[in-house]
């Protein structure tokens, strides 16, 4: 086929690629409903381990732990990610700008092994008991360079001149940018936030150095029972974080997508008057 059409070589190129990521996520889903205990064995259609998944508490609270730790931490490296990427975009010429953005962009190339060995080296030397709260502050640490980086992204194609004519109009700053500025870019925002939050779930190294007692994450809990070998509970409740995490991303792009044909209404009507 010629021209911009697709050849077979581009289709099963795109196959092969689709399912190398997709398929072990699919197989891990179906053998959650395996009635069998080995995990490579079909044995028939079942939600035993569903309902198996409920009674184990040690599973269960490290999923608490691990939704906690996503939701906090992915929220404050949000609102500080966004006044990172402000910063960098709104004020160009302050000093130290270029040592400010090494220092929020560095975790984007630092070596998770070499970031979670320095946050423990900085609690350790500070006194701080390792918990909850070291493994919050370290995921804030890391994910909010990718917050910044989205919302940076969105900030520089961002017409300033509709905060110039709400301002000639008399509205302050701080107004200017919760009902211009924020808006415009709560796309890019939502999508942080998102991003943020998967980082944090899957997030194994930098929580092994930094957790204590009473802080293990799900992935630790993971990681600690595949070494003994993989239970059918271990494929149930990744079935469930691949649903909740599936279903936050449809929900941010249904969002995002009434926002964009929101905005585009009234860029419309604004021509139109």
């Amino acid at each position: 086929m010629n021209g911009g059409g697709w050849s077979r070589f581009n289709i099963a190129s795109v196959t092969a690629g689709f399912a190398f990521l997709y398929l072990p996520i699919v197989l891990l889903i179906i053998y959650s409903f395996n009635a069998s205990r080995l995990v490579t064995v079909w044995a028939g259609f079942s939600t035993q381990w569903y309902v198996t998944l409920w009674h184990n508490q040690a599973l269960l609270d490290a999923a608490w732990v691990t939704l906690r730790v996503g939701l906090v931490s992915a929220t404050a490296a949000t609102v500080l990610g966004t006044m990172a990427a402000l910063a960098l975009t709104r004020y160009t010429r302050f000093r130290g700008r270029l040592l400010f953005s090494g220092m929020v962009f560095a975790p984007l190339v630092m070596p998770e092994v070499i970031t979670g060995l320095s946050l423990l080296l900085l609690f350790v030397a500070l006194g701080v008991d390792r918990g909850m709260m070291t493994v919050t502050l370290a995921h804030i640490t890391f994910s909010m360079c990718f917050v910044a980086v989205v919302v940076q992204s969105r900030l520089l194609t961002f017409d300033r001149s509709l905060e110039e004519a709400a301002m000639d109009l008399g509205a302050t700053p701080v107004k200017t940018f919760f009902a211009i500025t924020l808006p415009v870019i709560a796309p890019a925002i939502i999508s942080g936030w998102m991003l943020a939050f998967t980082l944090s779930l899957d997030d194994l190294v930098i929580a092994s150095f930094t957790s204590g007692p009473g802080a293990t994450t799900l992935p630790m809990k993971i990681y600690s029972q595949v070494r003994l070998g993989v239970t059918p509970e271990i494929n149930a409740i990744c079935t469930i974080l691949i649903a909740i995490v599936a279903t936050g991303v449809l929900i941010a792009s249904v969002v995002n997508k009434r926002r964009e044909v929101q905005r585009r209404r009234d860029e419309q009507a604004a021509q139109r008057t």
